[in-house]
């Protein structure tokens, strides 16, 4: 009796965190740093900082398929083979397809990174803050369920996780993307400074600006505490930087909760379920199935943060039941899984611009300029809700040539021709959360741990159609008064999911008959459960989601540790 006693004791902590990602690793190092010991679960492998990057000091040609993946590969692997980063020097980083199956009832392309990190290894980092017109979206137009929340209850806490993450910007005065912490910005290129100065004198609504994104253009003191150092613009981001140049978890909030020594970190960690106590009215722990062995325990804590992102938190709760909740945890709205939205990244746009001849591009940088929302602001304008964003870039490539034999070809060869100055955007559009884009679990099918597969049944409609052909509309038109050449448009037809930005299904609200979450990201009905990831979003505007995440995520954590001293907890 007494060695149970000792294992139930051994496997008790103050909270729990699922999932060690973007939002994760904020949980870990929030919890820890005010006190907390904490467990952070994770399903896949540890990926150690400077460790476990093993292709990020690689040469091109100490590459066997010099960066492509082979047919073989592509072929078991559609799905994650459609992702632009999926590549032979970031692969590794990826989930297979093979290896983690799901049912599509309709195309979606899940990406899923299973490791320590999570997808905060293989993210783009871009990084906008939401304003009100964003958290109005739902109550101006009836769609969703109005927000709880509106952006002055999360601007602290933006400020808060900008300036520890470290996020290059600049002070751009916009009402619709507000302002933050910025570290100084890198250069635009001059194709894009001068369409930048050409909208800002032709239309009044729209704005070019340049593109803010999680990198240390100039450390601050804080970074270098996290022994993090400046971005050397070496665009390999994706195989792990060695200079913790970007934020991810696996280099910054991570190794912070580590160092308090009130983390403890178990990978190979896949989470069955919540565990509800009826008698106690509140979640008790979480049931874990090792990886390895299949083998089933349990752990405790007081306070449970489901991190595991968007899809894998919807399956966690709706797998959790128990007597009270037969349909998945805190579902009594019956809303779990449902209401699902994405970002709309299909519209594309290119064109040349002949100009500048006597300027080119050389080296890297990890962002461009960004198109802010101009669509539906102050008022409904088009035939479609809500709007959409847009990447905007300019660059002139080099080109050598190959002509003549011996030494006329070396001399041709060490002229490289250039080309015109090419440019181009992609959208990246708002959809709206309906009831018809949902995920559940399976009824038959199951994975290796014996849990249920996830169904996912999400897709595009008549509001996203127009919003495409908007974009495209709009852009051109721009484009063409910009002195911009050869436009042309073009529709990927990718299948939602190719965004990674899902979200919803466990959306906050004000009303706990149609929604999950209160104002703090509490499970109305298990108010010791917390959800702070995609899952959490009861809309999803058109800025990259991952800042929100954070700022989310500390808010949240803030808020229960001050409810754990009142013994409200």
């Amino acid at each position: 009796m007494g060695e149970n006693k000792d294992g139930v004791k051994n496997r008790s902590f103050d909270a729990i965190v699922i999932g060690s990602g973007m939002s994760g690793g904020w949980a870990a190092k929030e919890l820890t740093e005010k006190g907390l010991k904490t467990l952070v679960l994770e399903r896949g492998r540890d990926v150690v900082h400077l460790k476990d990057y093993p292709t990020t000091n690689m040469m091109p040609w100490e590459f066997e398929h010099r960066g492509q993946v082979p047919e073989a590969i592509q072929e078991a692997n559609p799905v994650v083979s459609r992702c632009y980063a999926f590549r032979e020097d970031a692969m590794h980083f990826f989930v297979k397809d093979t290896e983690h199956p799901y049912v599509q009832e309709k195309p979606f392309d899940w990406i899923r990174g299973y490791q320590v990190g999570g997808k905060s290894l293989m993210w783009a980092r871009q990084t906008q803050r939401w304003s009100d017109f964003d958290f109005e979206g739902p109550a101006r137009d009836g769609f969703a369920v109005d927000w709880p929340i509106r952006y002055k209850d999360i601007a602290p806490w933006y400020s808060y996780v900008e300036k520890f993450a470290g996020i290059s910007g600049n002070k751009d005065g916009l009402a619709v993307l507000p302002d933050g912490e910025f570290l100084p910005p890198l250069e635009l290129s001059c194709v894009e400074n001068y369409f930048k100065d050409f909208v800002s004198k032709n239309y009044t609504d729209r704005h070019v600006i340049y593109a803010r994104c999680a990198h240390l253009t100039e450390p601050r003191q804080i970074h270098l505490d996290q022994g993090r150092g400046q971005c050397q613009n070496r665009n390999l981001c994706q195989r792990g930087c060695p200079f913790g140049g970007y934020f991810a978890s696996n280099s910054t909030t991570i190794p912070w909760a580590q160092k308090t020594g009130n983390m403890t970190l178990r990978p190979y960690s896949v989470v069955h379920s919540v565990i509800y106590n009826e008698k106690m009215n509140k979640a008790t722990g979480v049931r874990v199935i090792d990886s390895h062995t299949k083998e089933m325990s349990e752990y405790y804590a007081r306070i449970i943060f489901v991190n595991a992102a968007a899809l894998n938190t919807n399956l966690i709760l709706l797998n959790s039941k128990s007597a009270r909740f037969p349909n998945g945890l805190g579902n009594d709205s019956g809303v779990l899984g449902k209401y699902f939205a994405f970002h709309n990244y299909r519209g594309h746009i290119s064109a040349v611009y002949d100009g500048f001849k006597d300027t080119t591009t050389a080296g890297g940088r990890p962002t461009s300029a960004y198109i802010p929302r101009f669509r539906n602001v102050l008022r409904q304008e088009t035939d479609f809700l809500r709007g959409y964003a847009a990447g905007f870039f300019g660059a002139r490539y080099s080109f050598p040539k190959a002509e003549g034999f011996g030494t006329a070809l070396k001399e041709s060869l060490a002229k490289k021709d250039s080309g015109p100055w090419r440019v181009g955007s992609h959208m990246m559009g708002e959809t709206i959360p309906k009831l018809t884009n949902f995920a559940s679990l399976d009824a038959n099918k199951k994975d290796d741990w014996g849990i249920p597969l996830l169904d996912i049944s999400v897709d595009y409609d008549d509001n996203d159609e127009k919003m495409v052909k908007d974009f495209m509309e709009q852009l051109s038109e721009m484009y063409s008064k910009a002195g911009f050449a050869e436009i042309k448009t073009s529709d990927s037809k990718q299948a939602p999911g190719l965004d990674i930005h899902e979200m919803g299904g466990v959306r906050m609200g004000k009303d706990p008959k149609t929604s999950m979450l209160n104002k703090w990201n509490q499970l109305h009905s298990c108010p010791n459960v917390f959800v702070t990831d995609g899952a959490c979003m009861t809309s999803t505007s058109c800025q990259n989601p991952s800042l929100t995440y954070m700022a989310m995520t500390a808010r949240a954590c803030d808020y229960a540790v001050s409810q754990m001293k009142k013994n409200e907890l």
